[in-house]
């Protein structure tokens, strides 16, 4: 064989090496950013199965706020039926905004902030809000790594290629940021 063919085959396997490493690169960001999302998923599930159990123990004691139960079970509503990572970010948004208000409101009930069962619940809520927002940050962090493959050479030769786009980060709607208003 001449030295001329061998460089040759040598130079086809390297890249063929490079575009399958590469291929393979891209394909394994994009399944953690699925992955990630399920996490998501996962987490807010986890809370908007509890939601009913503090629903249930709260109408008890607040008869009168009847507006602010119905806001929370709607916005959980919301969140089981979300579709796209876009949907699911604003329904979390606007159930911890709910959930922000039924916790304002239920500082005027003694008795109820007093009871073991609505303690324990608020407290598996805070846990779960604290494991949604471990589970946003590593969301955001594999569609980081995702979007810097497929941005960056050679990645952006594959992926351009394969058809991939750069995917959004899972950010809070606006009224995330706000405080929420409780009048009495």
């Amino acid at each position: 064989m001449k030295k001329s063919t061998i460089a040759v085959l040598v130079i086809l396997a390297v890249l063929l090496v490079g575009i399958v490493t590469t291929y393979n690169s891209v394909m394994s960001s994009k399944i953690a950013i699925d992955a990630q999302r399920g996490q998501i998923e996962n987490q807010i599930q986890r809370r908007a199965d509890l939601i009913p159990n503090l629903i249930s123990t709260v109408k008890g004691y607040m008869q009168h706020e009847e507006k602010v139960l119905n806001e929370v079970t709607e916005a959980r509503t919301r969140v089981t039926k979300a579709g796209s990572t876009e949907d699911l970010a604003a329904a979390n948004g606007q159930l911890s905004a709910a959930l922000g208000r039924l916790i304002a409101v239920s500082e005027n009930y003694p008795t109820l902030k007093a009871d073991a069962h609505f303690t324990e619940l608020m407290r598996e809520i805070s846990g779960s809000e604290n494991r949604i927002a471990v589970a946003r940050r590593d969301y955001n962090e594999a569609v980081r790594k995702y979007n810097t493959v497929i941005a960056t050479f050679p990645g952006n030769l594959i992926s351009g290629i394969m058809g991939c786009q750069s995917v959004a980060q899972f950010t809070a709607e606006e009224s995330a940021h706000e405080v929420p208003k409780v009048s009495f």
